[in-house]
């Protein structure tokens, strides 16, 4: 890589990297806030609380690390205009370079969001769980007192006849009033125990009561019942227990066999990637040429990136079909839209130049 080369990737990165450091320092502290929040009334160390926020960041920068990037090329070029440092990288034939340097900071922020979509996010996500999970485990733990009503959380109450050990659990008893459809969880015993996944207290000898708001009652009776701590904590199960990298759903897939469901997984996952060219490519068609307007335009370039990434994102999630292609949908309108404007814009700047007329001796 060339000198020039280097110092316009520079740029390029240097705006992203403030932009994406604003954005990820608000998400920083609104975790904060609510694990924080939730936190308080756990019991729940700083430490712990602290990994909690840090490994929530992943999933959270998924949504807008590709905005970042392509705002912060857009505000760089937007710079060059002014300083009039892009003018001449078109008058001394210079736009191969400058494509070239696009190039280079599309593809490593492509790779960038890959990692972290592929890998980072299953990881710490499944991570997170498995601490949500712990941290239920104490919470329905110490609330679990022989004889004693407790409330685990808002709209969940329960108690036990006594505690054995090895974690077993005589006359356990649990009421849910916290959604329309009221559950009662009564057993003979059960056992404070964990699986893959995490811990749950595996019910034996006894019946799940459901009660509706039209007054509606019926019952299920069972030899055994696993029920997750997170169900009586007010922890979402979202599948994040069982979230998987992309290499160990290959490694799956090469053992069980391809599924659409893990085709439409890894689709969702490589998509994150490929947004970053897309939304690169706009905006090198956007703004990458020069301009004689001494005034900046009404609409600011971060809007336009923005209102870019927003189609895209809206055509990704509404394209018709079920199939593992669907979501590339908003990619490939993207593409071909900032595809038709680079078309456009480098027709004027492709015209062969003229050679200079030599005068002729007096």
């Amino acid at each position: 890589m060339d000198r020039l080369k280097r110092y316009l990737v520079g740029q390029f990165a240097t705006e992203a990297a403030t932009l994406f450091a604003v954005a990820i320092s608000i998400i920083f502290l609104l975790q904060c806030l609510r694990v924080v929040d939730v936190g308080s009334v756990r019991g729940q160390g700083l430490v712990t609380l602290g990994a909690q926020v840090l490994l929530a960041l992943p999933s959270a920068s998924m949504a807008f690390i590709h905005v970042c990037i392509g705002i912060g090329l857009a505000r760089a070029l937007r710079t060059m205009q002014s300083t009039r440092e892009l003018h001449i990288l078109h008058v001394s034939g210079k736009l191969g370079t400058l494509a070239r340097a696009i190039a280079v900071y599309a593809a490593a922020g492509a790779v960038l969001l890959l990692f972290v979509a592929h890998v980072a996010d299953p990881a710490a996500s499944r991570e997170n769980s498995t601490i949500r999970s712990r941290i239920a485990a104490d919470l329905v733990g110490r609330s679990l007192v022989p004889n004693r009503f407790a409330e685990v959380t808002s709209g969940v109450t329960v108690t036990v006849g006594g505690r054995r050990a090895g974690g077993e659990i005589t006359a356990f008893f649990a009421d849910d009033r916290r959604e329309a459809t009221r559950r009662t969880y009564i057993a003979e015993s059960a056992t404070i125990t964990s699986d893959d996944i995490g811990y749950v207290l595996q019910l034996s000898n006894g019946v799940v009561q459901y009660r509706t708001e039209e007054g509606k009652f019926s019952e299920i009776a069972f030899d055994r019942y696993d029920l997750a701590f997170e169900r009586l904590t007010g922890e979402a199960d979202t599948g994040e227990r069982t979230a998987q990298t992309s290499l160990d759903i290959v490694a799956e897939a090469n053992a069980e066999g391809w599924t659409d469901t893990r085709l439409r997984r890894l689709a969702d996952r490589t998509l994150e990637g490929l947004r970053v060219l897309s939304i690169c490519l706009f905006v090198f068609a956007l703004a990458g040429f020069p301009s004689g307007r001494r005034r900046e335009p009404r609409l600011p370039v971060e809007i336009i990136v923005l209102g870019a990434a927003f189609f895209e994102r809206v055509l990704a999630t509404y394209a018709p079909g079920d199939g593992w292609l669907a979501p590339l949908t908003g990619f490939v309108a993207l593409t071909g839209v900032s595809l038709v404007i680079l078309v456009f814009r480098v027709k004027p700047f492709a015209r062969p130049r003229r050679e200079a007329r030599s005068k002729a001796p007096a």
